[in-house]
């Protein structure tokens, strides 16, 4: 409770992307178990043009489908928890409102206007520039739902149960700058395909509404009869990925789908990641990439070298010379490192990374304490 005898008035500004939701609703029920601090939905809905279209960045309302969308009336919340450009604009404008008094907790990477937000909490693929309003965590504040793994068990146990074992996944996604689907993730994927089939075991491919179709075709071509195929383009049968979360001995999967990578790392199954190669202009954009995952690092020592890092990304980023981006390798080697995952092909047989115990949920505990700890500072009065 507040000096002022209330609790802080917070409001969850939210669109329609379930990835991005999520991750705030992480936040307020650790908001409401740990601190008693409730909080109110404000679902907002996007003109047509803005359902895919970006808006410009900043206190705007102009992209919000008012009919279908929460009012946003006065009183003013003491607290937004906001992810995602449509609805940060959004909490923007509330902020605007409130005479600068309602503070902003942005979750993901912002498309601009850094300052403005009061805590920005990014895992470890995305880089923004390092100021003291950036908070780094690990994995997305992603959750499994169980009723959604038990759905997927009820359904497909039956029908998994005739495959050979070991059932591996190979949960596939698509092209994203910097990196391109060509012949190469081809070859890779059928060489692990061949050493699953050596091994005696099953591999169940899985396409992505991401997934070009010809690339799958391609990947499909001349496959044995034992490779299970779901290709979302071409479905001849339900979609069996719940199924595989639920029951799946192994997974592999492209380098580009974080989301399907924490969430196997979340289950605490063998992952193992599918490093993706990028085209010739990719390359130059991967490169800097590589430069900002160095540069936008969080402050690591106190002296001068470190001091000099920070001073030089800040004034790049004022000068509007490296904004911020991803750099998904950076997240791929911290799985590695951390005994979350390994390379797909490297020591295959072994047990992998990591079954047993949720270490990856344990992460996310210790780093949902640290956003807590953030919160409380943002609100002193309370």
């Amino acid at each position: 409770m507040s000096s002022q005898g209330r609790a802080p008035r917070i409001w969850r500004v939210l669109g329609d992307k379930r990835g991005d939701n999520g991750q705030v609703e992480v936040i307020a029920e650790a908001l409401a178990r740990q601190r008693g601090w409730t909080s109110e939905l404000r679902h907002l809905e996007m003109q047509p043009r803005y359902v895919f279209g970006k808006p410009r960045v900043g206190p705007t309302l102009y992209h919000l489908d008012p009919e279908r969308s929460d009012a946003l009336t006065p009183p003013w919340p003491d607290l937004i928890l906001t992810s995602g450009r449509r609805p940060a604009n959004a909490a923007l404008w509330i902020k605007q409102q409130s005479g600068g008094r309602s503070r902003i907790v942005l979750v993901g990477k912002p498309s601009g206007w850094m300052a403005h937000f009061d805590l920005i909490i990014t895992s470890a693929e995305t880089l923004p520039a390092p100021f003291p309003n950036v908070m780094h965590i690990g994995l997305p504040l992603m959750q499994l739902d169980p009723a959604r793994l038990e759905a997927g068990r009820a359904e497909w146990e039956q029908a998994f149960a005739a495959l050979p074992r070991p059932l591996v996944a190979f949960l596939i996604g698509g092209p994203t700058n910097p990196f391109v689907y060509n012949n190469t993730v081809v070859r890779r994927l059928r060489d692990r395909i061949d050493q699953v089939l050596a091994s005696g075991g099953t591999p169940y491919l899985v396409g992505s509404r991401r997934t070009p179709p010809r690339f799958m075709q391609r990947l499909r071509r001349d496959l044995p009869a034992a490779v299970q195929v779901y290709d979302w383009n071409d479905p001849q049968d339900g979609n069996p990925y719940a199924g595989l979360l639920a029951l799946g001995d192994r997974f592999v999967v492209t380098g580009d789908s974080i989301s399907m990578q924490v969430e196997v790392a979340r289950l605490g199954r063998p992952l193992e990641i599918l490093p993706l190669p990028t085209g010739w202009f990719g390359g130059i954009d991967n490169a800097r990439r590589r430069l900002a995952a160095w540069l936008f690092q969080p402050v690591r020592a106190d002296n001068s070298g470190e001091q000099a890092r920070i001073a030089t990304a800040r004034a790049l980023y004022h000068l509007r010379l490296l904004q911020q981006t991803r750099h998904f390798p950076r997240f791929h080697q911290m799985l590695v490192d951390q005994g979350l995952a390994r390379w797909a092909g490297d020591d295959a047989d072994a047990a992998g990374a990591h079954g047993g115990p949720d270490r990856a949920g344990e992460q996310t505990e210790q780093d949902l304490q640290r956003i807590l700890e953030r919160i409380d500072r943002l609100l002193p009065d309370r």
